[in-house]
């Protein structure tokens, strides 16, 4: 605002009066000021009167000049502003000050618009100027930066709490694995044993669900068909909604292929389905839609996770009530939902965001209050065409090999004391570490070691991965299989594209381990 300054500093005095002869030329650049600035400007009385309005209030609060010029300031003031303005009024005349505030003013469509004042008041005149910056654009601007950084925080702490709420239910699934196997000729046993898994895998879906918030759930990128995608998600979709439900899909000829996790893509395509039809419950039309698109720049300026490229975009729209600005507000933050209790987590939406954040696109919603929801998804383009995998089912139980040796390193002891039984369970052979340094001890002195099995994430001077890179430069021979309650992303950068194939998130099924063991030490048999 150097340039109003100096306009200020005129009409105050505070600058040096102008030669006789420039005086014409300054009346005349500061009438051209006026009329063409960007920010607003208002001369007012000292009674409140507006007494002159600069015509860039046709575009900052949509209202002709002449319909302000005459009334009273208070008349276009936002009402809680009102006091406060007063009284900047009033300590500039006192002083004779230059003043800087912020109010608003209310725009010709009702909503409020905040300005940012630099104003004076000349003495001689009776007269203030105020000059006012719109800054709607910058409060947007902080508003969005400060959602992303409050997402931010809690996908961290949400991330973190994942990752210990896996170490338990690594505990408790390895321990009702082995239980079963000791209780299979107990029917009531084996019953009680079933129901307890039951539950604590359903505590894993949710753990599941939180890493995805937290963008670290493991991913399998893959390049989609997307047409193909879409088409079968939608005839599931038509299968398990429900009789009242309609699902309409309408996709763009020549869709291009996508980099996703297809079973991830699935999911939230599932996931954003249920929120519409809960959003509609007498029944309604939910539309699917998909087309190419290019997000510029200004669109990226406008939303800081995005990267300006190509994507395939995928709409779910309904026809249900909408969503208020408080609640689209919130709408991506883990446990957060307008359900009554026991009928949603609030994991759903926090889940599309992050799988979206991670799988490097966007999500958006759009929304209101009786119109409605839409929500997009933008997932980067790929550059050929594929199809996603066919379901494989569960694995089966592998064949185990007699009297290979594992030397299995984590630092949670009971963590530890159970997988150490799974792997005696299953025929192996085991020696234990509780840190890297014990480890790399145990592979310094013993010859015969097959595998290395460790978690990622343990304290000391290095990590569960850092250590596999260390032990495969010792012995380039031995096998290695990682494991962890975060995904792959909490290995070191540089290393997750060495160890993706031999990874395993915690908590998993015996026969999980089983089968992952087994594709590793056979590898290159």
């Amino acid at each position: 605002m150097g340039l109003w300054r100096d306009l200020l500093d005129r009409i105050s005095g505070t600058a040096p009066p102008p030669a006789r002869g420039d005086a014409d030329v300054d009346n005349a650049t500061n009438q051209r000021l006026f009329e063409t600035s960007l920010d607003l400007i208002l001369v007012v009385s000292r009674q409140g009167e507006l007494l002159r309005v600069s015509p860039s209030a046709r575009t900052i609060l949509g209202r002709e000049p002449g319909e302000m010029q005459g009334h009273s300031a208070k008349e276009f003031l936002y009402p809680p502003d009102l006091d406060a303005t007063r009284r900047e009024m009033r300590v500039a005349r006192r002083g004779r000050t230059t003043r800087n505030f912020e109010c608003r003013y209310v725009h010709r469509d009702g909503h409020p618009v905040t300005l940012a004042w630099t104003g004076v008041w000349l003495d001689d005149e009776q007269q203030h100027i105020f000059i006012g910056r719109d800054m709607t654009e910058r409060l947007v601007t902080e508003d969005r930066a400060r959602r992303s950084q409050r997402l931010e925080a809690v996908g961290q702490l949400t991330g973190g709490i994942a990752h210990d709420f896996n170490n338990l239910l690594a505990i408790v699934i390895g321990s009702l694995d082995l239980l079963q196997m000791r209780v299979a000729r107990d029917p009531e046993a084996v019953e009680l044993t079933e129901a307890a898994l039951k539950a604590a895998l359903r505590g894993a879906d949710l753990t599941r669900q939180l890493l995805a918030f937290a963008r670290q759930q493991p991913l399998n990128a893959k390049v989609l068909a997307m047409d193909e995608c879409i088409a079968a998600t939608a005839a599931l979709l038509r299968r398990t909604l429900g009789e009242r439900i309609e699902v309409a899909v309408d996709l763009s000829p020549d869709l291009w292929p996508a980099l996703a996790d297809p079973v991830q893509f699935e999911t939230a395509l599932v996931n954003l389905a249920i929120n519409a039809r809960d959003a509609m419950p007498a029944g309604g039309r939910i539309a699917i839609a998909a087309e190419n698109f290019h997000l510029d720049k200004d669109y990226a300026k406008q939303n800081a996770d995005v990267t300006p490229g190509d994507y395939v975009m995928v709409a779910i729209t309904d026809a249900g009530g909408g969503m208020s600005p408080e609640t689209l507000a919130r709408a991506f933050e883990p446990f957060f939902t307008t359900k009554a209790p026991g009928e949603g987590t609030g994991l759903g939406l926090s889940m599309v965001y992050g799988f979206a954040r991670q799988s490097h696109g966007h999500v958006k919603i759009y929304s209101e209050p009786g119109r409605g929801t839409t929500v997009r998804l933008y997932l980067p383009r790929a550059e050929a065409a594929g199809s996603p995998p066919a379901d494989a089912g569960s694995p089966a139980a592998p064949t185990i090999r007699q009297g290979e040796r594992i030397l299995v390193v984590e630092d949670n002891p009971e963590v530890r004391e159970v997988v150490v039984a799974q792997l005696g369970a299953l025929g192996y052979r085991v020696i234990e570490a509780a840190n890297a340094d014990e480890a790399l001890g145990i592979l310094g002195r013993e010859a015969n070691i097959d595998l290395l099995f460790t978690d990622v994430v343990m304290p000391g001077s290095m990590s569960g991965d850092e250590l596999a890179r260390v032990a495969r430069r010792q012995r380039p021979d031995l096998k290695v299989l990682l494991t962890s309650g975060f995904a792959r992303g909490s290995m070191h950068a540089g290393t997750q594209n060495d160890f993706a194939d031999i990874f395993l998130p915690k908590p998993y099924r015996q026969v999980e381990l089983a089968t992952k063991l087994r594709s590793i030490l056979d590898a290159g048999h």
